[in-house]
């Protein structure tokens, strides 16, 4: 029997990502009695829990925002206007993969050990609203710079499957502003690479340790691992819930991104509209030839 290499590959990487995951599965629910669910059903209710997955998650979005709004004008902008520049940004982008996360937070520690020097400046209540614990601003900022890697790879790899300068071109002929173009034109069909980057900064944020506990932040990474040494199956189970908790939003994302894109954005509408009255003037003109056919003949 002759196997192809999708054959071979497909049940490895299966195994590869399947076996670790029943493995903890089997863990979790695993007791001296038998099987017990009480880690997922009981558990999982713990005093904090709740408060430090919302807190990940709120995190997660803020970051997913700001990194779009930042890369995408600007790798639009390069790929447009600058393309001498588009090395410089990749390095750039690539850096927090070199930086490693303690030096990074080192660096943001520093910087935050100035309040005390700038109490009676204005600035004083901009370092307050950073280090909100309730909502960590810093945590946002960090994250985003720890994200960009993921976006660009994502947003660069979308924009060179593209025809960027006319999708550009057309929508300005038909009097698009620059942000309309943008926004109506240029995202859609950026909406699958969008989506990517989003589920992989998403995923950074809730499995990110390092940074939140030097800062003694506890979102729900830096939560797992305070309750491991006394509820180690608790620990797991909330790996697990987190895990679908990524993958129910991954699926969510690539639900509404399929379903957008299948409807039509103005400049295709137009598009299709002109090609139509195209057809019927060119139909008219045959009938009117064989009619003056006819005549003469």
């Amino acid at each position: 029997m002759k196997f192809t290499s999708r054959a071979v590959v497909l049940p490895l990487a299966a195994l590869y990502f399947l076996v670790p995951i029943g493995a903890s599965i089997w863990f979790s629910v695993n007791e001296v009695e038998g099987i017990s669910f009480d880690a997922y059903t009981q558990g999982l209710g713990t005093e904090g829990l709740t408060t430090s997955l919302m807190l990940s998650v709120r995190l997660g979005l803020a970051t997913i925002v700001c990194g779009l709004l930042l890369m995408v004008p600007t790798l639009v902008a390069v790929a447009l206007y600058l393309p001498g520049l588009r090395r410089t940004v990749e390095i750039l982008c690539m850096m927090p993969l070199v930086v490693p996360p303690i030096a990074l937070v080192a660096g943001v520690t520093t910087v935050l050990s100035w309040e005390q020097d700038l109490a009676d400046t204005p600035f004083y209540m901009t370092f307050q609203m950073l280090r909100d614990e309730n909502f960590p601003l810093v945590l946002v900022l960090v994250y985003t710079v720890m994200s960009l890697p993921f976006l660009y790879r994502s947003l660069d790899a979308g924009l060179r499957a593209v025809d960027l300068r006319t999708l550009v071109e057309a929508a300005r002929s038909l009097g698009a502003s620059r942000l309309q173009t943008l926004w109506q034109v240029i995202v859609p069909n950026l909406r699958t690479a969008v989506v990517g980057g989003a589920v992989l900064s998403l995923a950074m944020v809730l499995g990110e340790y390092t940074v939140a506990s030097v800062l003694s932040y506890r979102p729900f990474s830096v939560w797992m691992v305070e309750i491991k040494d006394s509820e180690a199956q608790l620990s797991v189970a909330a790996a697990m819930l987190s895990l679908l908790i990524t993958w129910g939003l991954l699926l969510l994302l690539t639900t509404l991104a399929g379903g957008r894109s299948r409807r039509r954005t103005p400049l295709n509408s137009g598009s299709e509209s002109s090609e139509s009255s195209e057809s019927s003037e060119s139909l008219d003109n045959r009938e009117s030839r064989d009619n003056r056919k006819k005549t003469v003949s």
